[in-house]
C-alpha cells in the first residue's frame, strides 16, 4: 500500500478529492464506495466546494455506502443513509436514485444482503472505496475476527465501537448493537481503497494495520493484499509507524504522472 503523511485534516481531504475528481472527470459514470463517520468528511467537504465552485459534477455518479445501523427507523438522523445524504450526497447534483445502502430495516437480512452485493455487481463494481479505520482496526463495520473473505452480512458491533459512536447519539444506550456491513472480501472488489485517518487517537491501529501482520485481528490490515490502496493519514495518525521516514520520501519523490 502507499501510505501517504500530511500535515492536517484538510490536506488529507485536498488530495483524497483530487483522486477522486480524477476518477469522475475521466469516467462520469464512475461508482464510489461511500463511507460514514469523521475521517471522510474533510473529503466531502472539499467535493462540495469543488462542485460549488468550480462546476466539478457527480450527475452520472453512482454511490455505495458501506454499511447501516440495523434497527433504525426509515429517516433517523444518525441512519448512515441519512449521514451519508447530509454530508456529501445532498450538497452536489448526483441524482437520489443513484444512491445505494444496505436495508438495515429488513426483516429477511440475509436477502437484503445478497440483494446490495448484486446490485454492486450489476453497477460494474465499485471504482474507488473511500474508507475509515475504527481505533480497533476495523474498516466498514467488519470488527476484529472478521473473516477476511466475508461478504455483505449481519455483524455485532464490539463494545468500543458502539462507545466509539456513541458521540453520535444522546447516550450509548441508543446505538444499536448490530449493523449491515460489507464484507471485507466485497471491500477488496473495489479497484481502489482511499483510506484517511487522523488523530492520536488512530494511531495504534494505522500501525498494526500498515506495518503488523495480515490478521483478522486487525481488518483493516487486508488492505496489504489489495493493489491498490492509498492511504492518507496526519502526523499524529502516523506517529507510531516506524518506517514513517520511508513513506514521507517515496511520496515527496514521486513522480507527478502516477497520481494517486
Amino acid at each position: 500500500m502507499e501510505v501517504i503523511i500530511l500535515p492536517s485534516s484538510k490536506e488529507i481531504g485536498a488530495l483524497a478529492a483530487d483522486s477522486i475528481e480524477s476518477l469522475v472527470r475521466a469516467k462520469p459514470t464512475a461508482v464510489i464506495g461511500l463511507a460514514t463517520g469523521s475521517s471522510p468528511l474533510p473529503i466531502y467537504d472539499e467535493l462540495a466546494r469543488r462542485h460549488e465552485e468550480e462546476g466539478l459534477s457527480f450527475a452520472e455518479v453512482s454511490g455505495f455506502a458501506l454499511d447501516e445501523y440495523v434497527g433504525l427507523p426509515v429517516g433517523h438522523f444518525e441512519s448512515y443513509r441519512e449521514v451519508i445524504r447530509r454530508e456529501f450526497t445532498n450538497r452536489v447534483d448526483v441524482a437520489a436514485e443513484n444512491v445505494h445502502g444496505p436495508d438495515g430495516t429488513s426483516e429477511d437480512v440475509e436477502g437484503a444482503c445478497a440483494s446490495y452485493e448484486a446490485a454492486i455487481a450489476d453497477a460494474g463494481g465499485i471504482d474507488l472505496q473511500i474508507l475509515g479505520v475504527g481505533t480497533n482496526g476495523h474498516i466498514g463495520f467488519n470488527e476484529p475476527g472478521s473473516s477476511l473473505a466475508s461478504r455483505t452480512r449481519i455483524k455485532t458491533l464490539a463494545e468500543q465501537t458502539r462507545q466509539d459512536n456513541a458521540r453520535f447519539f444522546d447516550s450509548i444506550s441508543q446505538v444499536p448493537h448490530h449493523v449491515v456491513t460489507q464484507g471485507l472480501g466485497t471491500i477488496m472488489d473495489a479497484r481502489h481503497l482511499v483510506l484517511v485517518a487522523f488523530g492520536a487517537g488512530k494511531a495504534d491501529a494505522v500501525r498494526d494495520f500498515v506495518e503488523g501482520p495480515v490478521s483478522a485481528a486487525c481488518p483493516a490490515s487486508i488492505l496489504q493484499f489489495h493493489q491498490r490502496a492509498t492511504v492518507i493519514i496526519d502526523e499524529a495518525a502516523a506517529s507510531k509507524l516506524e518506517g514513517a521516514a520511508m513513506y514521507r520520501n517515496a511520496f515527496n519523490n514521486k513522480p507527478a504522472w502516477q497520481g494517486l
